[in-house]
C-alpha cells in the first residue's frame, strides 16, 4: 500500500467518524461529541491538504481527472470552518461533513481515468474552478440550512412538538443569514468562475460557447441564481421563499456536476 493510499484511507475513516460524531451529539445534545467531530474533521481535512498538494507537487496542473472531485470535497470543508470560526455556526457540520465525505469518496471513481487535456491546465483554469467550487461551498452551506429552515418552518407554523434534536438548532434567523450569505458572497464567485470559463474557452478553442450540456446548464444556474441575488438584495426575500430558492439552485448545481456526466457526454466531465 503506498503513502497516498494509506492517507486517502485516513482521510475517509477521519470524515466517516466525524460525519457520525456529529450527528450522535446532535441527537444527544452531547457537547463533546460535537467537539469531537470537528476535531476528527479538522485532522482529515489536514490529511487531505496534504494529498491535494502531494498530488499538485507531482503533477503541476496535468492532474487526473478525481483530483477535481477531491479539491470540491475539501472547498467544501473550507467554507465550513470559515463560517464556523467566523459566524459560529457549528450546526453546518450536518451538511458539511457527509457532503465532504461522499465526494471524497467518490473522486476515487475518476482515479483512473486518463489526464485532464493540455489546454485544460494553468493557473486561469485554476481561477475558473476555485471561485465555482466556493460558490458551491457557500450554496451546500445554504442547502443544508434551507432545508432545516423548511422543516422547523413548517413545524412551528403547524404548531407541532420540536423534537430534542430540533430544539437544539439555532433561531430560524440564523438560517436565514446563511442564505444571506450564499447570496451576496456565493453569486460573485459563481459569476466570476462563469466569466473565466468563457474567456479561457474563448482563448483555448476560439468560440466561448459549444453547446455542451453543462455549459448550458451553468448558464441557466446563473439566471436562477442572478433572480435569487436580485430578489434577496432588492425585493427583501427572507425566509422561506429564499431557502426554496438555494435548495434548488444547490440541487441543480449538483446536476449539473455529477448526473450530466452519467448521463451525457461532455468535454467538462471530471469523470471521465
Amino acid at each position: 500500500m503506498s503513502s497516498f493510499e494509506l492517507f486517502s484511507i485516513l482521510v475517509v475513516t477521519l470524515y466517516c467518524l466525524g460525519a457520525l460524531t456529529v450527528f450522535a451529539g446532535s441527537i444527544s445534545k452531547n457537547a463533546k461529541l460535537k467537539q469531537l467531530s470537528n476535531a476528527l474533521t479538522i485532522t482529515g481535512f489536514g490529511l487531505h491538504t496534504v494529498l491535494l498538494g502531494y498530488a499538485m507537487a507531482l503533477n503541476g496542473w496535468a492532474l487526473p481527472s478525481g483530483y477535481y472531485i477531491s479539491m470540491l470535497s475539501w472547498s467544501l470543508l473550507l467554507i465550513y470552518f470559515f463560517m464556523w470560526w467566523r459566524f459560529k455556526l457549528s450546526f453546518l457540520s450536518l451538511t458539511a461533513s457527509p457532503l465532504a465525505l461522499v465526494l471524497f469518496i467518490g473522486s476515487f471513481h475518476a482515479k483512473g481515468a486518463s489526464q485532464l487535456p493540455k489546454a485544460w491546465s494553468g493557473a486561469f483554469f485554476g481561477l475558473h474552478i476555485g471561485t465555482l467550487f466556493l460558490s458551491f461551498g457557500l450554496l451546500a452551506m445554504a442547502f443544508g440550512a434551507g432545508i432545516l429552515f423548511t422543516r422547523l418552518d413548517r413545524k412551528i407554523k403547524s404548531k407541532e412538538p420540536l423534537n430534542d434534536f430540533e430544539k437544539e438548532m439555532p433561531a430560524l434567523s440564523t438560517f436565514d443569514k446563511v442564505n444571506q450569505l450564499a447570496v451576496v458572497a456565493g453569486f460573485p464567485l459563481y459569476t466570476v468562475g462563469l466569466v473565466t470559463g468563457f474567456i479561457w474557452a474563448r482563448i483555448e478553442w476560439g468560440r466561448i460557447l459549444s453547446g455542451d450540456p453543462k455549459e448550458i446548464v451553468s448558464i441557466g444556474v446563473w439566471f436562477v441564481y442572478a433572480w435569487l441575488f436580485h430578489q434577496r438584495l432588492v425585493m427583501g426575500w427572507r425566509g422561506r421563499k429564499a431557502a426554496h430558492a438555494a435548495i434548488w439552485i444547490f440541487s441543480i448545481c449538483m446536476f449539473s456536476l455529477i448526473g450530466i456526466n452519467i448521463f451525457t457526454t461532455t468535454h467538462h466531465s471530471f469523470l471521465q
